[in-house]
């Protein structure tokens, strides 16, 4: 009988989020994993045959987290109308965490060269709008909320701007306020 296996895939993982953030996703490596995990590059070519497969593996970790914390945010609010938009509202009161900024930034180079994960992205975007509409009570407010509220976190995730507390909280709220907004229809 062999020995039992005791990699943890998520420790993997963590160690390939953390070269995605130093090295980007070109200096990902399953060496350079391996040697960030403490493991032996068998291992993790054990679980994940390619750098591609490690890739997708991150981003659908990715991809896990943050619909894990939409459904929590939802849940938090305990009901209401428009729970989608208004569950991401209140997911994004905080900023993204420094950490993670690097990798998103570099998944985000991965999403644009593989087709594949970009349709991923693309399904989920589609997923999450037509619930958006689906379940607002001002469906063209909610959206535009939604488009507001992805561009703090486009700007943010993407290390491109961040809002100093105080201004980051109000425009929250404000994007909240847009939420029942019925605008003009010419």
């Amino acid at each position: 009988m062999g020995r039992k296996r005791v990699i943890d895939q998520q420790a993997v993982l963590d160690a390939g989020e953390a070269v995605v953030a130093r090295d980007g996703v070109t200096g990902l490596t399953l060496d350079a994993v391996a040697k960030q995990a403490g493991i032996s590059k068998a291992s993790v070519i054990y679980d994940y045959k390619s750098k591609q497969a490690l890739i997708e593996a991150i981003v659908e970790r990715a991809f896990r987290a943050d619909q894990e914390q939409h459904a929590q945010a939802e849940a938090d609010l305990s009901g209401g109308d428009s729970l989608a938009i208004r569950g991401r509202i209140h997911a994004a009161a905080e900023p993204p965490l420094k950490a993670f900024r690097p990798v998103a930034l570099n998944l985000s180079a991965a999403l644009t060269l593989n087709p594949a994960l970009r349709k991923q992205m693309q399904d989920s975007q589609a997923a999450t709008i037509a619930r958006i509409k689906a379940e607002s009570t001002s469906p063209r407010g909610a959206i535009l909320a939604y488009l507001a509220l992805e561009g703090v976190k486009f700007l943010e995730f993407l290390d491109f701007h961040h809002f100093g507390g105080e201004e980051r909280a109000r425009i929250i709220r404000e994007i909240g306020w847009l939420v029942n907004a019925t605008p003009n229809s010419d």
